[in-house]
């Protein structure tokens, strides 16, 4: 339904007494002891969001992810208008929004607390932003029907919020949100009170919503997992920074940075102090006394860049991390049973190690203590400055 463009945001909150902040903090509903951190801190006050310059396609859905305190709900309620832009442009379908109010954007939010009127039933939730409008009560009543339809509450619309499960509750706050048909429908971490099975369902009910219904989506998350699975494209921001931008597939294969590799995947990669050895047109990557060829695509890129012989960190995922005859040799510390595979916790070079084995290619049981070895091939071998954190290739 729309376009948005975010032209170099900036967000500056300025100093404020103690006083001031617990009134912010409690206008927002957070947490008094909640504290931003590792933000940056100028002559203007403490810098929340830098830099952001991202361009969202129509019915695009797109996810910020992140650590807590990286400036991505700050983001959202700047597109939502419930935060002030200290800098830069929003734009919606071509129009500059800094300064239109809230109700005139023509954007819907989910809170992660369901924010329901306890004193209304699902019904008059649902309806109660289309009163406002003074829309007809016939178009109300067959919006209202149609959203419950889409979202398999129809026979709660009579119940008030307090008679609802979690998941039910969240169905309803996405109805009230989808009845406005709104150009743009943002998210604040609508699952994260959710347990994990219901989180898994929700999940699901989001992916088919999105094919129901014609907008652009704005999902913030601090759970990867919701991220890969729903995101077109995922941005991923630290400290008010992003990070990188790409599709799911893309910020798995080829994450930016050290902080982007460790935080995209489950289990987090494993990190080694290796050497790149470049022999004319060949690269290798050197770990203890097994010595990798990097695969052609990524030797091509290296050479792109002029890339020379230095010490790195090594990053390998521990599903590309295999166990072999010999190779790099490691103690085994623990070992996880997942069903249809075995985490085998390692020590290796120093470093807590992850190897993630198949139960169909087990060969017996591995027990605390047994040495083993692994090995890794060129094709999944991540190479990152050890200066600047930066992936070697990109």
């Amino acid at each position: 339904m729309a376009t948005v463009q975010l032209k170099n945001i900036k967000k500056v909150y300025p100093f404020e007494s103690g006083a001031e902040r617990a009134q912010r903090k409690k206008s927002r509903g957070e947490p008094l002891e909640k504290k931003k951190v590792n933000l940056q801190i100028t002559d203007e006050g403490v810098v929340a969001v830098q830099e952001f310059n991202l361009d969202i396609a129509d019915k695009e859905f797109i996810v910020l992810v992140g650590p807590s305190g990286c400036g991505k709900s700050t983001t959202l309620r700047m597109v939502a208008g419930l935060e002030e832009i200290s800098g830069g442009e929003l734009i919606i379908d071509g129009k500059l929004m800094n300064d239109v109010a809230p109700k005139d954007r023509d954007i819907a939010m989910v809170f992660q607390n369901y924010a329901l009127y306890p004193h209304m039933t699902v019904y008059e939730n649902m309806a109660f932003s289309l009163k406002l409008r003074k829309e007809p009560k016939d178009v109300i009543d067959k919006k209202v029907r149609e959203a419950a339809e889409i979202l398999d509450i129809t026979q709660y619309l009579e119940r008030k919020p307090k008679a609802l499960s979690g998941g039910q509750r969240q169905r309803v706050a996405i109805g009230r949100a989808i009845v406005r048909d709104p150009k743009v429908m943002l998210m604040d971490e609508p699952l994260s009170n959710l347990d994990a099975k219901l989180r898994n369902e929700m999940r699901a009910e989001i992916i088919k919503l999105r094919e129901r219904i014609n907008t652009t989506f704005i999902y913030v998350t601090h759970d990867q997992t919701e991220a890969m699975t729903l995101g077109d494209r995922i941005v991923i921001m630290r400290d008010g920074y992003i990070q990188q931008i790409g599709t799911p597939q893309e910020v798995f294969n080829h994450p930016a940075n050290l902080f982007v590799a460790g935080f995209i995947g489950m289990p987090v990669m494993n990190f080694f102090d290796a050497k790149l050895i470049r022999e004319d047109k060949k690269f290798f990557v050197q770990l203890a006394d097994e010595k990798v060829e990097l695969d052609p695509e990524k030797e091509a890129r290296l050479l792109d860049k002029d890339v020379q012989s230095q010490d790195v960190i090594l990053g390998v995922r521990p599903e590309h991390t295999v166990l072999a005859k010999e190779g790099i040799p490691a103690k085994v510390d623990v070992s996880e049973m997942m069903g249809s595979s075995v985490h085998l916790h390692v020590s290796a070079e120093g470093r807590d190690v992850i190897i993630i084995v198949p139960t169909i290619e087990m060969e017996g049981n591995y027990k605390i203590g047994d040495q083993v070895h692994f090995t890794f091939g060129g094709n999944v071998a991540h190479v990152f400055s050890k200066e600047t954190e930066k992936n070697l290739e990109w």
